[in-house]
């Protein structure tokens, strides 16, 4: 019988990712490994997400991050872009070239969408219409949206980023979808 094997998880962010202001056993990737492990998963999730990336900012990153071969993917990016005024066409091509780069190493993807009420109606609904052609587009597995039922709660520090009690419902929320991704790794 040969050993069972471990999934390699690669969490692709930014703050939200990353666990910004939390220790980091209470960051998402973190506690989404805990939670697959209680269901007898075996994943080693990295935490590939740093503060402030914007989606440009995670393409530059991701060469050197597929050194390392992954199974899976969960990419959460594109939410800087929008706070920092980007062009959010530019957003758009750059999540298009993360996911062909992943596909191209054989690496299967979940999408996290991300939504924004601070940066106006017309910005979120760009934002709510950029995702889902991503993830039709690339046949990803898409989950609409990051922060649901965190952002702008108490479950936040700041309203946008999560405090360690807004992570778990944050992995509460995506389980399914991560159980979904995880069903695709050959």
């Amino acid at each position: 019988m040969s050993p069972r094997r471990v999934i390699g998880l690669l969490a692709l962010g930014d703050s939200l990712t990353a666990g910004w202001n939390l220790r980091a056993d209470e960051a998402f990737p973190a506690r989404l490994r805990r939670v697959l492990a209680g269901r007898g998963i075996d994943v080693e999730v990295v935490n590939a997400g740093m503060s402030g990336n914007t989606s440009g900012e995670g393409l530059a990153r991701l060469p050197t991050l597929l050194e390392t071969r992954f199974d899976a993917a969960i990419v959460a990016l594109g939410i800087n872009d929008a706070f920092q005024g980007r062009d959010l066409d530019e957003t758009y091509a750059n999540l298009d070239r993360i996911l062909s780069l992943l596909r191209e190493r054989g690496v299967v993807v979940l999408l996290a969408g991300m939504r924004t009420t601070v940066m106006g109606q017309e910005v979120d609904e760009r934002l709510r219409r950029l995702y889902p052609r991503l993830a039709e587009a690339h046949e990803v597995v898409f989950f609409p949206d990051f922060l649901a039922g965190v952002a702008n709660t108490a479950l936040t520090i700041d309203t946008i980023h999560p405090t360690a009690d807004g992570v778990t419902v944050m992995v509460a929320n995506i389980l399914p979808s991560v159980l979904d991704l995880l069903d695709r790794v050959n």
